[in-house]
């Protein structure tokens, strides 16, 4: 599927302050992790600490969260997980590599379509100084940047 990617500031500015605050806490954390732990680990180690972190904080979420999809009214058999799901609403998708490419950005906004979930937070550990991508899923079928 190809998504239409607007600035939301743009497009839907008085939503930009609502949305910053929404995701404001993950980011706090996502960036503790980075800024605690340095890059150039493991994804897996960055989404250990992550957890370690919202425990500690007592946020809500689910690692590895899990969904499903149905084609013809039938399961695909496959199992998709999202890294994180916060809050039961913000879908947070780690990355530890050189710099964050399209297929990232895609991956992270087929898991937001697909679990109805309209807030993405793609953030990536791997550089020195850490990637984070915000996104909201519009029902306007478009994907705005924030």
């Amino acid at each position: 599927m190809q998504f239409t990617l607007k600035r939301i500031v743009d497009a839907r500015p008085e939503m930009l302050e609502e949305l910053k605050q929404r995701c404001y806490v993950v980011n706090g954390c996502l960036v503790k992790v980075h800024n605690d732990l340095g890059p150039f680990l493991n994804e897996y180690m960055y989404q250990d600490a992550l957890q370690i972190l919202l425990d500690a904080k007592q946020i809500p979420y689910q690692r590895e969260y899990y969904f499903r999809i149905e084609y013809m009214g039938k399961p695909i058999a496959h199992k998709h997980y999202v890294d994180f799901l916060v809050e039961d609403a913000v879908i947070v998708e780690c990355k530890a590599v050189e710099k964050l490419c399209l297929e990232h950005r895609q991956q992270l906004w087929n898991y937001m379509r697909l679990t109805g979930k309209q807030l993405g937070i793609l953030y990536n550990f791997g550089p020195v100084k850490g990637q984070s991508e915000h996104y909201y899923l519009g029902s306007d079928e478009v994907m705005y940047m924030f």
